[in-house]
């Protein structure tokens, strides 16, 4: 009827940059996970310790969060409709190690407004964005 099943320019602009911005997300958990001797003495007395108590259980959800999205995005270029539960689980496991983050550590005085708040806020919008983009695709019937 009005619903045609071949996605519009904007789909692949969408997947394309979402591919990039989870691919930035595996990076910034691979390097906190690898980090070295160097990055670690690099940072404030205040930011070691915080970086050396983050639970192991706040480390899993980050890295359950990035290659949830990152698996999201290959699979929304392939127009897949497994996109959309990935894009959720990236969305749930992001809210609460954000919401870690926020009321459970001082990550905000530490790494100040922009790293402590704006930006885990941005990462939220981001991953609701597109599981709230990918349902939309898949009603569309882009998505198989």
């Amino acid at each position: 009827m009005g619903t045609t099943h071949q996605p519009k320019l904007g789909f692949w602009i969408i997947a394309i940059i979402a591919l990039i911005w989870n691919a930035m997300g595996v990076m910034a958990y691979l390097g906190q996970v690898y980090i070295t001797e160097e990055a670690m003495q690099a940072m404030t007395p205040q930011q070691q310790e915080l970086f050396s108590n983050t639970p192991a259980w706040a480390t899993g959800l980050f890295a359950l969060s990035v290659f949830s999205g990152i698996l999201g995005s290959l699979l929304l270029l392939l127009k897949k409709n497994w996109s959309v539960p990935l894009f959720l689980l990236s969305l749930i496991s992001a809210t609460i190690k954000m919401g870690h983050s926020f009321f459970m550590t001082n990550a905000a005085k530490v790494f100040g407004t922009t790293d402590g708040i704006i930006f885990p806020i941005i990462i939220i919008v981001i991953a609701l964005f597109l599981y709230l983009y990918s349902k939309s695709c898949q009603k569309k019937g882009w998505l198989k």
